[in-house]
This record gives structure tokens, sequence and C-alpha cells, in this order.
């Protein structure tokens, strides 16, 4: 138990930063490199045997995990790694399960995560983005060719399932974490009104 108290405190100061759009980012990319070895799991439970694709996914892990690290470095350039790795494995992700897998759907969350996490002086790198994201189904969709992996309809029911689910469970984690943001903004602002007017 002390091991894991121990582990969980050093991914806690690894994604600390001062700057709560930085901070989301650290804590949102933690949360997805966390998820990816469970990946093949899910794909074993649900779909099928045939896992073999799953493991080139872990090629963005380390961009995931880099993403604090770079952010120390540079707060712009640690929050625009986040979706662009979210982008690039979603692409990989595409040729490697067939679009049929609604893997794609993974390009909703990074273009969301793309518009919030920069302020409006950064409009342009988040609107470039976003753009990014959806030209990414725009122009791909349907020029993958033959993928990776081959599934029945069955078995891509299940997976489109899957990642329509995992999809949907992260926009929905990032569209709290921004809320709790800017509620705790806002009760910065209700306190300082309350200091001036005392």
């Amino acid at each position: 138990m002390t091991l894991l108290n121990a582990l969980a405190g050093a991914v806690r100061t690894y994604a600390r930063h001062p700057d709560p759009r930085v901070a989301a980012a650290n804590i949102i990319s933690l949360l997805v490199a966390s998820n990816q070895p469970f990946y093949p799991l899910y794909l074993l439970w649900f779909v099928g045997s045939d896992i073999k694709p799953a493991w080139f996914t872990f090629f963005s892990t380390p961009f995931f995990l880099a993403v604090p690290a770079v952010a120390r470095w540079n707060t712009l350039a640690g929050r625009a790694l986040l979706p662009l790795a979210g982008i690039g494995n979603t692409v990989l992700s595409a040729w490697l399960f067939g679009t049929p897998s609604a893997v794609e759907i993974f390009l909703i969350p990074c273009g969301v995560i793309a518009l919030l996490l920069f302020r409006p002086t950064e409009r342009l790198v988040g609107l470039s983005l976003a753009g990014l994201a959806f030209g990414a189904f725009l122009l791909l969709h349907g020029v993958y060719g033959q993928p990776l992996a081959h599934y029945d309809a069955t078995e891509y029911a299940a997976l489109a399932r899957l990642n329509i689910m995992s999809a949907s469970a992260l926009t929905a984690f990032v569209a709290l974490l921004f809320s709790n943001m800017l509620s705790e903004a806002e009760r910065s602002a209700e306190a300082a009104r309350g200091e001036k007017s005392g």
C-alpha cells in the first residue's frame, strides 16, 4: 500500500502545475496514457482474439507521458502536444483497425481539448489543432486502405461500441474537468470581490 501511495504521489507531483490549463492537459494526458495498457484487454474481452493491432497503439504512449515534462519547458508546446498525440494515435488506429471500428470518433475529444486548452490570445493555436482533427477525418476517412486487422460484422459492431463509449467518457471527463476549473475561477473572483467590498 505504501508503494501505491508513493506512486500516486509521484504522479500527482508530475501532473501538478500552477497554470490550471496546463494542469488540465497534464491530467488528461496521464489519464489517456494510463488507460492505453488496458486497450488490448478490452479488445480481447469485448471483440475477439485478434488484438495484434492494439500493440501498435503504444507508439503514442511516450508522447502522452511527455506532456507534463514538455509543459515544464514550454507551456504552449506541452498543451499542443496533447491533441497532436491524440490525433496521431487516432489516425494510426484508423489504419490499424479500419474505419468500421469507429475509432475516428476520438477526433472529437481531440478537437474539444484543442479548443479548451488555449487562451483567447492563443486562439489561433487551438483553432489550428481543432482544424487538424477535423481535417484528419475529412481527408483520410476512406483512404486508409486495408486495415491490419480483419473482423466480422459482429466484432466490428462490438469494437465500434467500445470506441464510442471510450470517446464519450473521455469527452465527458474533459467537460467535467473544465467545468470544475471554471467553478474555481468563479469562486476566486467572488472572494476577490468580497475582499474589495470589505
